[in-house]
């Protein structure tokens, strides 16, 4: 199975997953930091499995807080990294947002 890369809006915000917004990681930072921001979300998420896995609810807990301060630290979740006032549109179905002729565009390139 190929990885099919996921539709990613024209501003650059979000990208689209099964019809959904989510939003994207902030540009503006540094490689180096994404990167290990990056490697600490994944950590994060080994963690939140082995939690799942031995049913230990404290290192779940924990686990999932770490996921959360990497998505917040990578600009995919907390403020919004862009400075234009728009609106965090993340989980929004792409149909019902401003987003919704580009999002039609893109069944008709398919």
């Amino acid at each position: 199975m190929t990885a099919r890369a996921c539709p990613e809006t024209p501003d650059g915000r979000y990208f689209v997953v099964r019809g959904r917004l989510w939003r994207r990681s902030d540009p503006s930072l540094p490689d180096e930091r994404r990167s290990a921001l990056v490697a600490e979300l994944m950590a994060a998420r080994r963690a939140v499995g082995v939690a799942l896995r031995h049913k230990h609810p404290a290192a779940l807990a924990a686990a999932r807080a770490a996921v959360d301060r990497a998505k917040t630290a990578l600009g995919e979740r907390g403020p919004v990294w862009w400075k234009d006032g728009a609106p965090d549109l993340t989980r929004r179905m792409a149909k019902n947002t401003v987003y919704a002729e580009w999002f039609a565009q893109l069944g008709q390139q398919a």
